[in-house]
């Protein structure tokens, strides 16, 4: 997390920017991005310099060549350490006139960032704006991959409180729940393919590297880290370019992150290609059915942008890969063909192993949607016998436009510093569904459909059309007494006292 005295430094460019009439957030992200990346490539440049200079060997790459360029700039006055230093006016005029058209030409390393930096362009509107925006980066130690990340993650954030482009955002703490469910490995490849912000390649990228310490000390590893295992699409340029510095900002250097409308048909399938796919895809979308991809019209026939995105997630992923998702509610219930159709393969044909509810206002204040994560592993041979289900009631956040913390921010996240008592875990459900999930073939067969958590049969799933949702399958506590004599009411009081001792004591165990 970001000191506080950053956290100020950021807010008075950010108030600069607006002030100064630059008003869309994603448009002040994308010029702090360009910034950012030109950071990186003079710290880049001095690292090549210093090996030339340590090993006596040529210089391999020299991003920054000799001589100047059509326009007669020095293309070492473009470099960063020579930018912050001279006057603003002309930072400015070397910014927007020579440095801006080299970047967009850029692309000797054939990297991710180069590609996406050719759509670059310099909209910052004042030299004393520049100016500001460059001293606050020049004071980010670069070196550090937490500070810029954090950096790039506040800055992101302002997307949610400017009111705009909120969408793009899943709240961290989903994402992270999300990962630690599917637990990535050192052998994964991992894909988003409505990456947006890349939050879900992030969360991954960050608990691999928590999980195994010892990854990027092996040569094979490494370069899979950094090359091979994260892939993200997205038709939007802007944030295609933000998400791919926020991977570079968090330390993976060349991950795949390019330009794709998934579910189109002009874009060809890398089908069976990925272990494990993170992804919260647009809801309540809609697809012209002619421009959709026929290999996947071919599983679900539906315009339903939701639908077709489950089927796209199954032919991405290699069998034996597994997938966490977020789906509107109505992909659980709705009884149309093509929604029943996608359960059916989900239950039938892959392994569903889990649906976990979300409260509604999870994703406000932008959408009041019910949502659920589902969890399935694509196996094209069934295997299905059991689905677990989970009713998050709260993730700690208040569920209203606001979204304030209900607990102390040590009593947050999945992994809270300060133990739960009974009363904070009906605000922050996370760590209870990771310590039910561990347990999802153990003691959790023995809990009742009226308890948080519960298992269910395929065989039961099947015999309601495929019903996915929570309400269809947990049982209301009233419902068996509703209508009972008073004794009967007194008995059913009794056991239910008794057994939600039993429950409060596992939970209070288990917390």
């Amino acid at each position: 997390m970001l000191n506080s005295e950053l956290r100020i430094q950021v807010d008075t460019v950010w108030k600069a920017f607006w002030s100064g009439g630059m008003t869309n957030p994603l448009e002040v992200i994308e010029q702090i991005t360009y910034l950012l990346f030109l950071k990186r490539l003079d710290d880049l440049q001095v690292l090549e310099d210093n090996k030339n200079i340590r090993l006596r060997k040529p210089i391999e790459y020299k991003i920054f060549p000799s001589g100047k360029d059509d326009k007669n700039c020095s293309y070492e006055d473009m470099r960063w350490s020579k930018l912050k230093n001279m006057t603003p006016e002309k930072t400015f005029n070397i910014l927007s006139e020579n440095v801006f058209p080299f970047l967009r030409n850029l692309g000797g390393d054939g990297s991710t960032y180069s590609k996406h930096m050719k759509g670059a362009r310099f909209t910052i509107n004042a030299p004393r704006l520049l100016t500001k925006a460059i001293d606050l980066l020049d004071q980010i130690p670069m070196e550090d991959r937490d500070t810029k990340g954090d950096l790039y993650e506040y800055m992101l954030g302002k997307l949610q409180s400017a009111g705009q482009n909120g969408q793009f955002r899943t709240p961290r703490h989903i994402i992270r729940l999300m990962v630690e469910l599917t637990a990535p490995t050192t052998k994964d490849t991992i894909c988003d393919p409505a990456s947006g912000t890349c939050g879900f390649l992030i969360n991954a990228s960050e608990y691999l590297r928590e999980m195994y310490p010892e990854m990027l000390s092996n040569k094979k590893d490494r370069a899979h880290f950094h090359n091979t295992m994260f892939s993200g699409y997205d038709s939007d340029n802007t944030m295609l370019r933000i998400g791919s510095m926020n991977m570079l900002l968090h330390g993976v250097e060349n991950p795949d992150i390019n330009y794709r409308d998934s579910l189109s048909e002009d874009f060809a399938l890398e089908e069976e290609k990925y272990s494990l796919i993170l992804a919260n895809p647009p809801f309540s979308g809609s697809i012209d059915i002619d421009n959709a991809a026929k290999n996947l019209l071919d599983v679900v026939n539906t315009e339903s942008t939701e639908l077709l995105f489950l089927a796209l997630f199954l032919k991405l992923l290699k069998t034996g890969g597994r997938a966490a998702v977020i789906v509107p509610d109505g992909v659980l219930f709705k009884a149309s063909n093509a929604n029943k159709e996608i359960r059916r393969i989900l239950v039938e044909e892959q392994k569903l192993d889990a649906v976990i509810s979300l409260p509604s206002g999870i994703f406000k204040p932008y959408a009041g949607v019910k949502t659920s994560i589902l969890i399935f592993t694509k196996t094209e041979s069934g295997g299905t016998k059991n689905v677990w289900f989970y009713d998050m009631r709260s993730d700690g956040w208040s569920l209203n436009d606001q979204r304030r913390p209900l607990l102390d921010l040590k009593k947050l996240g999945i992994h809270p510093s300060s133990k739960l008592d009974l009363k904070d875990h009906e605000k922050n459900n996370l760590p209870d569904i990771i310590k039910r999930w561990e347990n999802r073939d153990n003691s959790e067969k023995k809990r009742k459909k009226t308890e948080q958590s519960f298992i269910i049969k395929r065989e039961e799933i099947a015999a309601v059309d495929y019903d996915l949702s929570l309400n269809r399958h947990k049982k209301n506590t009233h419902t068996k007494i509703e209508h009972a004599e008073p004794h009967q009411i007194i008995k059913e009081l009794n056991k239910l006292d008794s057994e939600a001792k039993v429950f409060l004591a596992e939970l209070e165990e288990n917390l």
